[in-house]
C-alpha cells in the first residue's frame, strides 16, 4: 500500500470498533462531531506526506515504495538527521499540540524492532513477531497508538496485590491461537481514532508480577476491546471561539479488555520481567527524540503567542516584559540546540544500547519546565483580556458590534483580531483542552518525581561528587 491519503485513513476507521463517549456508543467515529476535528488533522498529516514526499518519506527496504520517514531504521548520522527534519516538519504542522500524532508510535515500534534480538533472546518467535509487525505498520502506513498505565486504584500496591487481580490487563489463559487477556489499561491517547493499539511496558515489574509483564499489539476493532473516552472537549463552537480544541482534541480513553484474544504472532513480551523492564531503558532513542521535537514545536508556538499578546496590548517595549519574552525565546533555542545535538547521541545509543541522557533530560525536565513558564507568562501578560472575550456571534450583532469595535481593539489589531488572539490564548491555557495539555506534558513520562529521580541514580553522579571530594582533600 505504501503511504496513504487522508481519505484512506478516514475510511480505515469505519471498522465497527467499540467506542463510548458521553455515555453512548459511537457507531461511526468519523461521523461523531467531537472527533471530526482531530480526525481531520490526522488526515492532513497523511496528505502532507503526499505533498512533500522528498522531505517526509523514504524508500521501503522491502518494496521500494515510499513509506513514512518515522519508520526509517537509520544506519547513519545523515539518516537520523533526515528523520529529525521530517518529524520537525510534521510536528510544526500541528504546532506540537498532538502528542500521539502517528510519528510518535512509528518511532516507538521502530525502536522496539531495533531491539528485536533482545526481545527474542529466550524465545526467538517474539523477536520475529516485532519485526513482522513493524513491517506491517510501515508498509500499510498504519496509525498506531499505545496504552501503558495501570488503572489508578491503589498506588500503594502492585497490580498483583489489588483486590481484583484483573484490574490491570493480564492473561486469563493460553490457547493454541494466542492469549486471552482481561482487565484494563490507560491512558490511551488517540486510541479511539487509531488503527492499532500497542500495549507496552512502562512501570517496572517486580518478582511475582509476571502476568503483568506483557507487550503486544492488536487492531482497535478487536472483539472484546472497548474504549471509554474521557469527556469530549470539542462542543462545536468552531474556529473563532475554540481554534485549537476544534482541531487538536486527540481524545484519551480507558481501554477495557473483555477476554480479548491476542494472537501469538502479535505478542512481543510474555511474562518476562527482565525483558519487560529493560525495553524502555535500552531501546527508546527514536521515541524520545520525536517527543522532544514535538515539545520544541509547542514551545515555539507558546513563545510566539506570548510575543503577540505583549505587542497587541502595547507592553512589548517595557524592559521587564522584553526580558521575560527573551527568556521564552532562549528556552526555545536551548531545546532546539539539544534536539540537534541529540542526533549523534541517538546514533550512539543505538550502538551502545544505552539511554540518550541529554535527550531524556530535555524531554523529562527542560521541556515541561519551559512550558509551565511560558503559560505563566501568557497569563500575566494577558490579564483580564483572557476573560473578556465575546463570541463570534457577538460581532455579528450590530447592536453591540459598535461597542466591541471601540473598546476591544488592540494597539496593532482590529477588535475582531484582538479577540481571536485572546481566545486562542484562552483555548491554549484556560479551556479544558489547554488544561489537559499542561497536565499531559507534566506527566508525559509518568510521575515527574520518578523520572527525575532516575538521574540521581546515574553513574555520573559519582563523578560529580568526586570533584567536590578532590577539592576538599586538596585543602587539608
Amino acid at each position: 500500500m505504501a503511504i496513504r491519503t487522508g481519505r484512506e485513513f478516514i475510511e480505515s476507521l469505519r471498522d465497527g470498533r467499540m467506542v463510548y463517549a458521553n455515555g453512548k456508543r459511537v457507531a461511526d467515529v468519523t461521523e461523531y462531531p467531537p472527533f471530526r476535528g482531530a480526525i481531520g488533522s490526522l488526515a492532513a498529516l497523511y496528505d502532507l506526506q503526499l505533498e512533500h514526499p522528498a522531505e517526509l518519506t523514504c524508500a521501503s527496504p522491502s518494496s521500494g515504495r515510499p513509506v513514512a520517514a518515522s519508520f526509517l531504521m537509520a544506519g547513519t548520522l545523515e539518516e537520523i538527521e533526515f528523520r529529525r527534519r521530517a518529524e520537525q516538519m510534521r510536528a510544526d504542522s500541528t504546532y506540537g499540540l498532538m502528542g500521539r500524532m502517528p510519528d510518535f508510535c512509528n518511532a516507538m515500534i521502530t525502536d522496539f524492532t531495533s531491539g528485536a534480538q533482545d526481545l527474542g533472546v529466550r524465545d526467538r518467535r517474539f523477536g520475529d513477531n516485532i519485526i513482522r509487525y513493524y513491517e506491517l505498520c510501515r508498509e500499510n502506513d498504519l496509525c498506531l497508538t499505545h496504552t501503558l498505565i495501570d488503572p489508578q486504584v491503589d498506588r500503594a500496591r502492585g497490580p498483583a496485590e489489588q483486590s481484583d487481580p484483573f484490574l490491570t490487563a493480564r492473561p486469563v489463559r493460553e490457547t493454541q491461537s494466542g492469549v486471552i487477556v482481561r482487565g484494563a489499561k490507560m491512558l490511551a491517547t488517540l486510541g479511539p481514532l487509531s488503527n492499532e493499539l500497542l500495549v507496552g511496558p512502562f512501570i517496572p515489574r517486580r518478582p511475582g508480577e509476571e502476568d503483568y509483564a506483557l507487550c503486544f499489539a492488536i487492531p482497535c476493532n478487536t472483539p472484546g476491546l472497548k474504549f471509554i473516552c474521557r469527556e469530549t472537549y470539542d462542543d462545536g463552537r468552531g474556529d473563532f471561539d475554540r481554534p485549537l480544541t476544534s482541531h487538536y482534541d486527540e481524545q484519551d480513553a480507558l481501554v477495557v479488555f473483555e477476554d480479548v484474544l491476542v494472537p501469538w504472532e502479535r505478542m512481543f513480551i510474555y511474562r518476562d520481567i527482565e525483558i519487560y523492564n529493560s525495553l524502555t531503558t535500552r531501546h527508546l532513542a527514536y521515541t524520545q527524540l520525536q517527543a522532544c521535537i514535538r515539545g520544541l514545536a509547542k514551545l515555539k508556538f507558546l513563545a510566539g503567542l506570548a510575543c503577540h499578546i505583549a505587542e497587541a496590548i502595547g507592553r512589548s517595549d517595557a524592559l521587564h516584559v522584553r526580558a521575560q519574552l527573551g527568556e521564552l525565546v532562549a528556552n526555545v533555542e536551548l531545546v532546539s540546540g539539544l534536539v540537534r545535538a541529540g542526533v549523534p547521541e541517538v546514533a550512539a545509543s543505538k550502538v551502545e544500547l544505552s539511554p540518550p541522557l541529554a535527550i531524556s533530560a530535555t524531554l523529562w525536565v527542560l521541556i515541561p519546565q519551559s512550558q509551565v513558564r511560558a503559560i505563566q507568562l501568557i497569563r500575566e501578560l494577558a490579564g483580564s483580556g483572557l476573560i473578556l472575550t465575546p463570541t463570534g456571534k457577538d460581532f455579528d450583532n450590530p447592536e453591540i458590534a459598535v461597542h466591541l469595535e471601540k473598546y476591544l481593539r488592540a494597539k496593532n489589531l482590529s477588535e475582531r483580531d484582538r479577540v481571536r488572539l485572546f481566545k486562542l490564548a484562552w483555548d491554549m491555557i484556560g479551556e479544558p483542552f489547554g488544561s489537559r495539555q499542561l497536565q499531559y506534558e507534566w506527566f508525559y513520562a509518568g510521575d515527574p518525581y520518578f523520572t527525575r529521580a532516575r538521574f540521581y541514580g546515574l553513574p555520573v553522579v559519582k563523578e560529580y561528587k568526586e570533584s567536590v571530594t578532590r577539592l576538599l582533600r586538596s585543602r587539608t
